[in-house]
């Protein structure tokens, strides 16, 4: 025998806890009809009553108090189950990050979002791939784009700047840099970068003849900057993302001069959940924490 349907045996279990229609009516937002439309119902799929209609009140038959105490254990256990899983959820935020975003700016400065929010477990996904939200599990994302995405809050973090940045011993090695010519003398990483020309032009340098080999491509920013403290060459850096490294003498950004392209950082969420407790919990904190860089 399939089951009856779910409406029904639900209207059932409430029924015959209360013992009474009009309570259970309440209790599931139903008119006093539909719950003995249902229950009529199941009692057709099941062959018998189940409850005696009495002038004053309603009765469990024999059978109908026999299916009463598995029929309520049966939602309690999926009662369970989805607080469980509401439980879960609602404890867990799932942040899809660019790689460079993640390893240069969120990762050092997570612990502190978990200190403000100790009930909330982190889960983070580093991919250069564009999450679909409505196909794929998470809560949040950081996004690299010239504008904004349908169906998306986005709230813009910052510009992707860019500027030259080296070692301290790869600088001392021509005895510093002091203008932006010194930097042709040195082995500049990545430099099929339509970064350098960009930059290089708003020095005043037209054509600038980089040394390096424009085949080389290390792909995300945080790589290349490991091969800048490296002291492999002169890198093209996003300043915002590498302010520890300056501030600690790692780094060296011999110019003020910062180009400014056409792509941003964003943080992204649907905006069917944007007043979600977690995500609004991120959002600001993100979004104060960029506000004092900026400032």
């Amino acid at each position: 025998m399939n089951l009856p349907p779910l409406a029904a045996i639900r209207v059932f279990e409430a029924a015959a806890r209360h013992g009474n229609f009009t309570k259970a009516a309440e209790e599931l937002g139903m008119t006093q009809a539909a719950v003995s439309y249902q229950i009529k119902l199941l009692e057709e799929r099941v062959g018998t009553a189940l409850f005696l209609r009495l002038p004053r009140q309603v009765v469990l038959t024999e059978v109908g108090a026999r299916l009463a105490p598995s029929t309520t254990e049966a939602f309690e256990i999926l009662r369970a189950a989805f607080a469980t899983t509401r439980e879960s959820a609602d404890g867990v935020l799932t942040i899809t990050t660019i790689p460079t975003f993640a390893a240069t700016w969120l990762v050092p400065r997570l612990g502190s979002f978990q200190m403000e929010h100790p009930s909330l477990a982190v889960r983070l996904k580093s991919t250069r791939d564009m999450l679909d939200f409505a196909r794929q599990e998470a809560d949040v994302g950081i996004r690299s784009g010239e504008t904004k995405w349908p169906g998306l809050v986005c709230h813009k973090l910052f510009y992707a700047n860019f500027t030259p940045m080296l070692s301290p011993a790869l600088a001392a090695s021509i005895g510093g840099i002091k203008t932006p010519e010194d930097i042709l003398q040195l082995p500049v990483l990545d430099p099929g970068d339509p970064w350098w020309t960009i930059w290089f032009k708003l020095v005043g340098i037209e054509k600038p003849e980089l040394r390096g080999d424009v085949r080389n491509r290390l792909g995300d920013q945080h790589l290349e900057g490991r091969a800048v403290l490296a002291g492999q060459g002169v890198g093209i850096l996003t300043p915002i993302f590498f302010q520890s490294e300056l501030q600690q003498g790692q780094l060296i950004q011999p110019f003020d001069v910062v180009g400014t392209g056409k792509h941003a950082y964003w943080l992204v969420y649907p905006e069917a959940r944007r007043n979600v407790p977690k995500i609004r919990a991120f959002r600001d904190w993100v979004l104060s924490h960029i506000d004092e860089i900026k400032m």
